[in-house]
């Protein structure tokens, strides 16, 4: 039995890749996106109070970035600083995750882009992104 769930799994990963030329599916459900998935639900609710503030914002490479920590007590900057510091690895991690689900990290450029411009289209209205130049502006 368990020879056959291992098959079983290894089937359906391979069902689940991708082959070149195909649109990259950033929904794609293995357990390593799942997990990532859940990390990153998780610290969102705590993250809003900076965005709304204006203390973080989205870069241009899709990570979150300090864009004006000068208000922030030395207590605050610091829980700031950690849940980017934390923030980040983890959305890397869900690009190499969704990468390895379409077939490993030959995708992971394609992977990349996909998601880092799911990220800015559902960035909330009112909130900082830096654009190609380095430069923040409100998303209207």
């Amino acid at each position: 039995m368990p020879r056959f769930l291992l098959l079983l799994a290894l089937f359906s990963f391979q069902a689940a890749a991708a082959t070149p030329g195909e649109a990259i599916n950033l929904d794609i459900g293995t357990p390593p996106v799942v997990i990532v998935k859940h990390s990153l639900a998780q610290r969102a609710s705590r993250l809003v109070r900076f965005y709304d503030a204006g203390i973080i914002g989205l870069a241009n490479d899709g990570m979150v970035k300090m864009r004006d920590g000068s208000r922030l007590t030395l207590a605050q900057r610091q829980i700031a600083e950690k849940l980017i510091d934390n923030e980040n690895p983890d959305r890397n991690s869900l690009i190499y995750a969704i990468a390895e689900g379409h077939g490993g990290q030959a995708y992971e450029p394609a992977v990349r882009a996909a998601q880092v411009r799911r990220w800015k289209e559902q960035f909330h209205s009112g909130w900082w992104i830096e654009d190609a130049q380095g430069r923040w502006s409100i998303k209207p």
